[in-house]
């Protein structure tokens, strides 16, 4: 969140001639009218389609959100002391020098750092010792405070290094447009190669050969994926050679390498679809299809231990889908969905958002009662990771090797910072690897849980909640409630540094997991789409009316926020919803 929109929410608090009246009119942009036709033929009249400026060149748009900006400015201008306060509260809480938990992947522990008074990470790697630990010896592999000087944008999107250890290709961004440049450079000497690729998404993946790498090229004007190519080092890059390319603008694409390292994989999704097609990273060749695309049929595969084992929400023998998704196995020379075989079998109560796969066990990562839980599968039986508080979130982390009886996974709550633990599969032993340090934060002073709301239509709607410690629920207090509510994209209660500033003024935080979302399976989010999507605003407005009647806020104390789709949410409630 914004400090400005934390601001904002703080003016529930205060009383409303902390504001000026003496404001100018705001800004009212002009109507014109312009007629769009859609593709399936019918017209609408849009009068702000002149707004519409993906080059930033019209003059008079850009005069208008000038205006915008100074009315804003203006109309915020008391509030400057607030700000300033705001802004010193939230930096004061941010550890600016501090270390990533480190991970190890073919003998050597890789990390970032970012020190103080810098911007921008550096990514570094120790040499593992003789008894697996890191050694003290660092090599900087990207310093981006190096890369970014004397540039206005600078991002690294995603960088590898070579299977044997030696040379490392990145993509960076220099303009904020999210397409990207990759360059080469030698571990071992530092010498950046000549060869530079441009046009790419941030994925890119090694063969085995160590000079032949895999990359994603983009269209320029809608940065849709396209094209797989290959580039080997040394050869002009006008002359990489096509390996894969995707007709259907409507179906998204990545690459990467199994969990074994014997496959490098191309992998489609749309929103009713998915295909992926692989080769011997050893020796890459043909992409081979593992399933046809189907309508209606997702999947996506990894290669442990001699077979495939695919997330899929495919129907099985016995014709029935599985919208919240099952785990079934392929052998590895599979093409067809009628060799695949069922082994975590679907639910109608467990939704299954992913695995990672280990030689002595499988974790699972899934949802059920609205949040996220791991599931161990062992030769002994089964068994779930153990959460600390009834709100929380937790997530597979980094586990960059098989070969361990040790699963990391990641911890937080809207209380507790975010933390990555270790865990013993065979023991039970927990680890703290490392919590995000908050200076001046004491977690015992705060306070959260899990509510739920009955909808108008009967649906239970979880929501979670944070307030500092001696909140009393009388009905006084200002809230600030957040929801997404969009694309199955779940929203889980996690710590941020900046609510804390809120909290300690006495408002409470209310992350309400509507429908649109994934938080209760499959179905939560089909109810939030299409001909249902009114339903995630519907939610969103009980979900505040259950609160207030409940104490958590006062009626007129409710401020809302939502960003990008959770916009769509903030004008529908603003329009249906007014007086809330």
């Amino acid at each position: 969140m914004s400090l400005r929109l934390t601001t904002l929410a703080l003016l529930m608090t205060l009383p409303l001639s902390a504001l000026s009246a003496d404001l100018p009119p705001p800004p009212d942009a002009a109507k014109k009218p312009h007629q769009v036709k859609a593709p399936h033929g019918a017209t609408r009249n849009d009068e702000y389609y002149w707004l519409r400026d993906d080059k930033r060149e019209n003059k008079e748009m850009l005069a208008y959100l000038q205006a915008e900006n100074a009315y804003v400015d203006k109309v915020m201008a008391p509030l400057k002391p607030l700000q300033e306060a705001l802004y010193n509260e939230i930096v004061g809480r941010i550890k600016q020098d501090d270390d990533s938990v480190p991970y190890r992947e073919r003998g050597w522990w890789y990390f970032s750092r970012f020190k103080t008074g810098q911007d921008y990470p550096v990514y570094l790697r120790a040499k593992a010792a003789a008894d697996g630990s890191q050694s003290q010896d660092e090599q900087v592999l990207l310093d981006l405070n190096v890369l970014a000087k004397d540039k206005g944008y600078y991002s690294v999107g995603d960088w590898e290094v070579s299977q044997d250890n030696r040379l490392l290709a990145y993509a960076e961004d220099t303009n904020g447009r999210r397409q990207y440049t990759v360059r080469f450079r030698n571990l071992d000497t530092g010498e950046l190669y000549p060869d530079v690729i441009q046009g790419v998404s941030a994925n890119l993946v090694w063969a085995d050969d160590n000079k032949t790498l895999f990359y994603v090229e983009n269209d320029p004007e809608t940065l849709l994926t396209v094209r797989v190519k290959k580039h080997v080092l040394g050869t002009p890059v006008a002359q990489d050679v096509v390996v894969y390319e995707e007709k259907d603008d409507s179906f998204y694409m990545g690459i990467g390498r199994t969990r074994d390292d014997k496959y490098i994989c191309i992998a489609v999704d749309s929103t009713v679809s998915s295909e992926a097609r692989c080769t011997p990273a050893a020796n890459p060749g043909e992409f081979v299809v593992l399933a046809p695309r189907e309508r209606d049929v997702e999947y996506s595969a990894d290669h442990h231990g001699g077979r495939w084992v695919i997330r899929t929400n495919a129907p099985g023998a016995d014709g029935k889908p599985a919208p919240n998704y099952k785990i079934v196995t392929a052998p590895s020379d599979s093409t067809s969905r009628k060799q695949w075989t069922d082994w975590v079998a679907h639910r109608d109560d467990v939704f299954i958002e992913g695995f990672e796969l280990f030689d002595g066990f499988t974790a699972v990562a899934e949802r059920s009662d609205g949040l996220e839980r791991i599931r161990l599968l062992k030769k002994a039986g089964e068994e779930y990771v153990k959460a600390d508080e009834p709100a929380y979130s937790m997530g597979l982390s980094t586990n960059s090797e098989s070969d361990t009886p040790w699963l990391r996974y990641t911890y937080t709550s809207q209380t507790t910072p975010a933390t990555t633990y270790e865990l013993n599969t065979s023991t039970g032993e927990r680890r703290l690897l490392k919590q995000q340090p908050v200076i001046g934060y004491d977690a015992s002073q705060y306070t959260t849980e899990r509510v739920w709301v009955t909808a108008r239509d009967g649906a239970k709607i979880p929501v979670s909640l944070v307030y500092r410690k001696g909140f009393k629920r009388d009905g006084s207090a200002a809230m600030l409630q957040y929801a997404y509510g969009s694309y199955g994209a779940s929203m889980d209660p996690g710590f941020s540094v900046v609510n804390v500033s809120l909290l300690d003024r006495g408002m409470v935080y209310a992350l309400a997991h509507i429908r649109g979302g994934q938080e209760m399976g499959r179905k939560w989010y089909d109810d939030g789409k299409l001909f249902r999507k009114k339903n995630t605003f519907t939610d969103f407005i009980d979900v505040t009316d259950a609160l207030v009647k409940q104490g958590y806020a006062a009626k007129d104390r409710v401020a809302a926020y939502g960003g990008s789709a959770g916009g769509l949410l903030m004008g529908a409630i603003s329009n249906m919803a007014p007086d809330r």
